[in-house]
C-alpha cells in the first residue's frame, strides 16, 4: 500500500470517546467541553528514536504503547483522569504501513484500557522516528497533586521498585495510585529522569530538604546506583504525613534544610539522573 497522509489517518480509525469530547479525529481541532467543577491538566512528551529508545529493542506495538504510557505517567502524577490525547508522529523511511499499523495498535490498546480517546494529532516525515503525545486530563477543582506541598516531617514514598530503563521493559502508568493519593499526598511527581534528580526537584519546589533511607526498593538485577540515578522508571514519587496509610514503599523523610538538598547514608546525594543536555 502506498503511504499517503489520508490513508494513514484512515488506518488509525475511531477510538472510544472520552466524556466531554465532542469532536475528535476528522477536523482541524478536537472539541472538548469540561464538566463543572473540573480542572484540565495538559502534558506532552517527546519520544525520539536513539534518544528515548532503540528500534532493535522493541516491536512497533510496544513502541506505540510506550509513547502513550510516558505521557499517561505525568497525568497519574497529578492525580488526574486522562480524557484524550493528540499524537504527532514523524515517520522515517524504514517505517512502512505494517509498522505504522502495529504502532497504533499498541497505542490504541493502552488508550482503550485507560479510557483515553485518541482525538487527533499530526503526521510528517523525518530522518528518525519522532513522536509527541499530548494528553488532556481532568481532576476535581483544586485537587490536583503538585510538587510544591511537601513539609518537614512528611514521609517520602515511591510507588514501586526502581532500577531504570535497563531493567524496565514496560512502563506502567500509575493512574489508580495517583487518583488514590488525592487529599492524602502533600506532593507528587513521576520519576522520569532518575530518583536523585527528581527528588531534588520535588524538594526544591517545596522549599525543603530530603533524607533517603538505606532500604531503597530495587528491581531484580538492578544495582543501587541504577535505582538512584537511572531514568525512565515512571513510578510515582510522593510525600505524605508519616502516620497516614498510603500505597508504595517508604524511602525517606522530608526535613527542614536548604531547598533541594538530598542526603543518603549521611552524605549529600548529587543529582546524577538523565539530562538531555549533559552528555
Amino acid at each position: 500500500m502506498k503511504l499517503t497522509e489520508d490513508a494513514l489517518i484512515a488506518r488509525i480509525g475511531p477510538t472510544a470517546r472520552s466524556r466531554g469530547l465532542v469532536l475528535g479525529i476528522g477536523d482541524d481541532c478536537a472539541i472538548f467541553r469540561p464538566g463543572a467543577g473540573e480542572e484540565l491538566v495538559f502534558t506532552t512528551d517527546l519520544f525520539i528514536e536513539d534518544v528515548h529508545f532503540r528500534r532493535r529493542d522493541h516491536d512497533a506495538a510496544s513502541l506505540g504503547r510506550r509513547a502513550l504510557a510516558r505521557s499517561l505517567s505525568d497525568v497519574a502524577a497529578m492525580g488526574a483522569v486522562p480524557r484524550f490525547c493528540l499524537v504527532s508522529l514523524a515517520l522515517p523511511p524504514w517505517a512502512d504501513g505494517k509498522w505504522f499499523g502495529g504502532f497504533y495498535r499498541g497505542l490504541k490498546a493502552l488508550a482503550a484500557k485507560t479510557g483515553t480517546a485518541v482525538a487527533g494529532g499530526d503526521l510528517s516525515h523525518a530522518p528518525q522516528l519522532t513522536c509527541d503525545v499530548m494528553i488532556c486530563g481532568s481532576v476535581a477543582r483544586g485537587k490536583a497533586l503538585r510538587r510544591d506541598g511537601a513539609k518537614p516531617g512528611d514521609a517520602i514514598y515511591v510507588s514501586g521498585p526502581l532500577g531504570g530503563w535497563t531493567h524496565r521493559r514496560e512502563i506502567v502508568p500509575r493512574l489508580d495510585i495517583g487518583r488514590g493519593l488525592i487529599g492524602r499526598a502533600t506532593a507528587c511527581m513521576d520519576i522520569s529522569d532518575g530518583l536523585s534528580t527528581d527528588l531534588r526537584r520535588l524538594a526544591k519546589a517545596s522549599g525543603v530538604g530530603a533524607v533517603l533511607d538505606r532500604g531503597l526498593p530495587v528491581l531484580e538485577n538492578a544495582t543501587l546506583d541504577q535505582a538512584l540515578h537511572d531514568g525512565e522508571d515512571y513510578e510515582l514519587l510522593f510525600t505524605a504525613p508519616p502516620r497516614l496509610r498510603v500505597p508504595g514503599h517508604r524511602i525517606g523523610t522530608i526535613v527542614a534544610d536548604r531547598p533541594g538538598r538530598v542526603t543518603f547514608m549521611g552524605l549529600p546525594l548529587k543529582p546524577r539522573g538523565y539530562d538531555h543536555f549533559h552528555r
